[in-house]
């Protein structure tokens, strides 16, 4: 489903919110065409008439209309809400969609450009939406009011009003794909300042050490010129727009005005007509007029701009046809990824294949693309060239259900929400029963924290508060321990245990079976893996601790540094029981 197709559905489910809304429109229009009417009388009927108390009882009855007309504008205002806010999720879902399934977001997390479509464009669309049903639905309510009431009191001056209000309404619907473009123009510029400024403020370590600044600062520079020019440009355009409804809309007064003398007096209009009229027109028609074109140049255009960026940023469909993997092997083929187009990729030509039984562990320094690996064998990163293949299939073309049952993932930030010991440790396995749970939490070592918690139905609050970091970590541990998925992926899940809570960790799931993927942030991981991979930003390695000692320069210089031993003493040294090595 597209992003309008979301948007119009979301819209067209709350229908009986629309017909509240309808009830309080018409009784929002009710001013609109009893004005004229009513100010006519209270001129010819009882002011011309030297019956004042009749033309004040008509002025009254205008005031009871007025009064009742802001009721219904009080009443849309309440109704608008349970139209336009259930919007904000399904646009803040699409736009988070497309930002996790960028197949080449920025380096370093989060899309500043996909940030900003959440800040401002969801914002303007929701705002752009509340403005619409407001001033175009008043618009329709208040023009047909005051054209018929206009009609009812001089049928003959619809001929004079009519032809400039067309001919304005039609120009400027004329100007629209200009004004559309140029809003176009406001949204990218605003998307291109975000992304550059984030870019440069992120890498600003980099900026600094390279002496850049003023290529920095010249590049922010431009895009905020490059956005201040476009919003002139839209400035210039809105302008244009204003000189058409003026005209349009001071024009029906001055012709009205200019034929009114005559038809007074031939007899085809009395005194209290021509004021009638001009109340429609002055206090009803032209402002109407004027939220015509404030509508459609700003709310309207801005609207159908913003619903067609978020459209162009959503996700690609994708159609799972529910191949299953022949078995539980990982293959990876020529994989090269890069955070940003013009990146240097973080993997090249990659390849790699881990079969049942394979324990691996991923080390290198911070940034260097450890996590984006780790999301790449699970799925949740798409390459940028090259394939990752579960049992022969690609890994994206698996039905998601069936791939969540196969692999399991647990990064650092450890998620555990309000609920009980028993409802987080199944998070991952619904159908498992209390002993298989028992059984989990006590092979990593969470036996006690679950008895300390009061058993399986002890109470966790959100995001675990009150439990330790390593605590919280233990329970997360747990929880993936008990999933049925044969493929496990550790990404620094263990940061916050000491080394030997750690130690115990990796050999219970080592021996658990299947494949175990561990992204280090000890080397001490690396000593317990059948392999090692060493990400060094230039290629990656694959072999032994021992063999890697010898082959890799920067392994050595990684281990030589960690244990403050020469490499050849580190490949011969057991580390002790409970040791961080």
């Amino acid at each position: 489903m597209t992003v309008t197709a979301g948007y119009w559905r979301s819209l067209a489910g709350r229908w009986r919110d629309w017909s509240v809304l309808l009830a309080c429109s018409a009784l929002e229009a009710l001013p609109a065409f009893l004005s004229g009417g009513l100010v006519q009388r209270a001129v010819d009927e009882g002011f011309a008439a030297g019956r004042v108390a009749v033309g004040f009882a008509w002025l009254a009855t205008f005031a009871a209309a007025a009064v009742a007309g802001t009721v219904g504008v009080r009443l849309v205002w309440q109704r608008l809400g349970t139209i336009v806010e259930p919007l904000r999720d399904t646009l803040v879902r699409t736009v988070v969609q497309g930002v996790l399934h960028e197949t080449a977001p920025p380096r370093g997390g989060p899309d500043a450009a996909g940030v900003a479509r959440i800040t401002q464009h969801v914002e303007i669309v929701r705002d752009a939406t509340a403005g619409l049903l407001v001033q175009a639905r008043g618009l329709v309510v208040m023009v047909v009011g005051a054209l018929a009431g206009v009609a009812t009191v001089s049928g003959p001056l619809i001929w004079l009003i009519g032809p400039p209000v067309v001919v304005a309404v039609g120009v400027f619907l004329c100007l629209l794909p200009a004004l559309a473009h140029r809003q176009r123009g406001v949204a990218l510029a605003d998307e291109h300042t975000a992304t550059t400024a984030g870019a440069v403020l992120a890498g600003t370590r980099d900026v600094v050490a390279c002496g850049a600044q003023n290529i920095a600062d010249a590049t922010v520079r431009a895009a905020i010129t490059a956005q201040a020019n476009a919003t002139v440009r839209m400035s210039n355009a809105a302008a244009l727009r204003t000189a058409v409804v003026a005209v349009g809309s001071f024009l029906p007064i001055v012709l009205v005005l200019a034929a009114a003398p005559g038809m007074n007096t031939d007899g085809r209009l009395s005194a209290g007509a021509v004021v009638g009229v001009l109340v429609y027109l002055t206090g009803t028609l032209q402002p109407a007029l004027h939220g015509f074109a404030a509508t459609m140049s700003t709310v309207v255009l801005r609207l159908l701009v913003t619903l067609n960026r978020l459209g162009e940023a959503q996700p690609p469909v994708r159609r799972n046809g529910g191949a299953e993997p022949s078995d539980g092997t990982i293959t990876v083929r020529t994989l090269t990824h890069r955070w940003g187009g013009h990146a240097e990729p973080v993997l090249r030509d990659f390849e790699l294949q881990l079969r049942p039984g394979d324990h691996l562990a991923v080390v290198g320094p911070s940034g260097i693309g450890k996590s984006t690996l780790a999301g790449l064998l699970t799925g949740t990163v798409t390459p940028c060239q090259g394939e990752v293949l579960l049992g022969g299939v690609p890994i994206n073309a698996v039905d998601p259900a069936h791939r969540a049952r196969i692999i399991t993932f647990t990064p650092q930030e450890t998620y555990l929400f309000a609920g009980s010991v028993r409802e987080n440790l199944a998070l991952l396995a619904p159908d498992a029963d209390d002993t298989h749970l028992l059984t989990a939490a006590g092979a990593v070592g969470a036996g006690g924290l679950v008895e300390r918690l009061g058993g399986l139905s002890g109470a966790l609050a959100h995001g675990g508060i009150g439990l330790s970091s390593g605590e919280r970590q233990l329970l997360a541990l747990a929880r993936v321990y008990a999933s049925p998925a044969r493929i496990i992926v550790l990404d620094e899940a263990t940061t916050h245990l000491d080394g030997a809570a750690e130690a115990r960790a990796e050999r219970v799931f080592a021996e658990r079976g299947g494949i175990l993927v561990i992204i280090a942030h000890r080397l001490a991981s690396a000593r317990r893996a059948r392999q090692v991979l060493v990400m060094d930003g230039r290629q990656a390695l694959l072999g032994e601790h021992d063999d890697l000692l010898v082959r890799s320069p920067h392994y050595g210089e990684l281990m030589q540094a960690w244990t403050g031993m020469p490499k050849t003493v580190a490949a011969k040294r057991e580390p002790a029981p409970g040791s961080l090595l």
